[in-house]
């Protein structure tokens, strides 16, 4: 079996259409004029016929492109006035941790692309045999320094979205606790986020 690499076009010449016409009509203004005219836009449908391939990258897809694809992945509120990088590094972090969601390691990369800064995960654990009871009830606590490329609640809605829901769980950006749900137990972190 073998593998299949894209190619990238062979470049066309820019009177690729009008070098079709017969010899004859050539020499005639008229006819390279009127065909021209359907060369403008044969090249509009064949360049995007070109870029097929890259639309599903979010490294080279239009930025409206890139956030679509995000959004499919669960990487809402994108912004578009966010600088370009930060719009394409927001969706690869979605795609990166769209196999570890509910995870601690896959909320610290969300958190830590959506804020830029330091994200602070404090949990119970819960890895327990078969048929045998939990230590307790399972809970986490999120801390971040700030909510960094989105609106506090927006973040806030993001990590409830990221944190499995039989969790009792916090959510602190900086010293202000966004919300809890649960019965939350004694914990080491202080208030605020400190640990």
């Amino acid at each position: 079996m073998t593998a299949v690499t894209a190619r990238a076009p062979a470049a066309r010449p820019n009177d690729w259409l009008i070098r079709q016409l017969p010899a004859g009509m050539l020499g005639e203004d008229f006819f390279v004029r009127f065909v021209s005219l359907f060369q403008a836009e044969a090249d509009t449908l064949l360049s995007h016929a070109d870029a097929l391939p890259y639309l599903a990258d979010y490294r080279m897809a239009p930025l409206d492109m890139a956030r679509w694809l995000g959004s499919w992945i669960g990487a809402t509120g994108i912004d578009a006035s966010m600088p370009d990088a930060v719009q394409r590094s927001l969706v690869a972090a979605a795609a990166r941790v769209l196999n570890r969601r509910g995870t601690t390691s896959g909320l610290r990369t969300l958190l830590e692309a959506w804020t830029g800064g330091d994200v602070h995960i404090e949990e119970s654990g819960g890895v327990v045999a078969l048929g045998e009871p939990a230590a307790g009830p399972a809970w986490v606590v999120v801390w971040v320094a700030t909510s960094g490329h989105l609106e506090p609640r927006a973040l806030a809605d993001l990590v409830r979205d990221e944190i499995p829901a039989h969790l009792a769980a916090e959510f602190w950006i900086g010293e202000d606790r966004m919300w809890t749900s649960g019965v939350m137990p004694e914990r080491l972190f202080d208030e605020g986020g400190d640990e």
